[in-house]
């Protein structure tokens, strides 16, 4: 009888627990604020070292991405894999790299993080020079970095300074060694990137002086279409991880303020970007009506990003709605291009949805545009 009832008790305690553990969202919030108390008490309760928060991955992969060593200390020492990969790929070191947190970047690699991915993969050193964390970068190269390291299209972080107009990360990676002859799977070069978006230094870097008087001669179309990223700004990041804090306690109304906030700073972004891109002699663009932020980290194996143009008489069509996950369920008509999964496409549906008094459809397409953002 005394064991029977033990075992019940022990059962009962085992649910109670279980009952306790955070679902994905909650974990997110609890380690971005860097609660450690309850992040070893969910630990302690049974969570699994390797569980994933929405977004980012596990406690490691947060702790990265917010600088917050304490908190990866304690998830590498419950047994997680330093290289463990998120739903995109993504190591810890990326998510370090890509926010510019170098010491802890230093940490992870003397924990045995992997700094060059076999095959063609994102690499550190890509996220580091496409955000334009030079003392990251620094770093990653003395490390035995790869200067030529190949994306999943076989691009080089030297392609992604030279598109972002990163002049001294560029300097730094020709100055590592950095291949100029190498070409991505489109046929690409990095010179071609940098006259593509009016960055001459660096083709002027990548080529040398009297090379480069050549390539000035080349009408600026010859060179294709600038498509040059816009960065998150820390306002708009600040924006979103509110809103998500907001939803995350059910305040609807103020996530939802929140996010059209967002929204706001972002087109004001791109009205700013359409001058800073406009060439000397050019015709300034059409109007933009938003970012294209694929190129983030969401989906970065496209890697086109930049602004998002109005099309005359363009008018609402047959899509996708959304149910709480940001997942697609067929047969409703979703405001906006459907075929558009940019964060700044869902932040126009979900201000579509909304003043449409689609709600529960809107919020889910606020959750899909700050996935896209992180």
């Amino acid at each position: 009888m005394k064991r029977l009832l033990a075992g019940l008790l022990f059962g009962l305690a085992t649910l109670a627990c279980a009952a306790g553990l955070p679902d994905r969202i909650t974990f997110l919030n609890a380690l971005e604020r860097g609660d450690m108390a309850q992040a070893r008490a969910w630990l302690d309760e049974g969570l699994p070292p390797d569980f994933s928060g929405a977004q980012i991955g596990n406690g490691l992969m947060i702790g990265a991405w917010e600088g917050n060593i304490a908190l990866m200390a304690l998830f590498l020492s419950r047994g997680v894999d330093v290289n463990a990969v998120n739903a995109q790929g993504e190591t810890a070191l990326l998510h370090a790299s890509w926010k510019g947190h170098l010491e802890a970047v230093r940490w992870l690699v003397a924990q045995g993080a992997q700094i060059n991915p076999s095959g063609k993969a994102w690499s550190a050193l890509h996220y580091a020079a496409f955000a334009g964390h030079g003392q990251v970068l620094e770093y990653l190269l003395q490390q035995g970095a790869s200067p030529d390291a190949r994306s999943p299209n076989g691009s080089t972080p030297l392609m992604m300074a030279a598109r972002e107009g990163r002049d001294k990360i560029a300097t730094a990676l020709l100055a590592a060694g950095a291949d100029i002859s190498v070409t991505n799977d489109a046929g690409e070069d990095a010179v071609r990137w940098a006259m593509r978006n009016n960055n001459v230094f660096i083709a002027r870097e990548i080529v040398g002086s009297k090379k480069f008087a050549a390539l000035a001669e080349r009408p600026a179309e010859s060179w294709g279409r600038a498509q040059r990223s816009q960065q998150v700004s820390e306002q708009v990041d600040a924006l979103l991880a509110n809103a998500r804090k907001m939803m995350a306690a059910g305040k609807k109304d103020a996530a939802s303020k929140l996010y059209r906030e967002a929204l706001t700073a972002l087109r004001k972004a791109g009205d700013m970007n359409v001058q800073n891109t406009k060439l000397p002699g050019q015709k300034a663009p059409a109007a933009a009506t938003g970012l294209v932020i694929s190129a983030q980290r969401y989906n970065p194996d496209q890697q086109t990003a930049g602004l998002q143009y109005a099309t005359p008489g363009a008018g609402p069509v047959r899509g996708a709605a959304l149910d709480a996950g940001g997942r697609s369920v067929a047969n409703s008509a979703t405001p906006g291009d459907a075929t558009d999964d940019s964060a700044q496409a869902w932040l126009q549906r979900g201000r579509a949805l909304e003043a449409a008094g689609r709600r529960k459809e809107a919020f889910a397409a606020y959750a899909r545009a700050a996935a896209l953002l992180r």
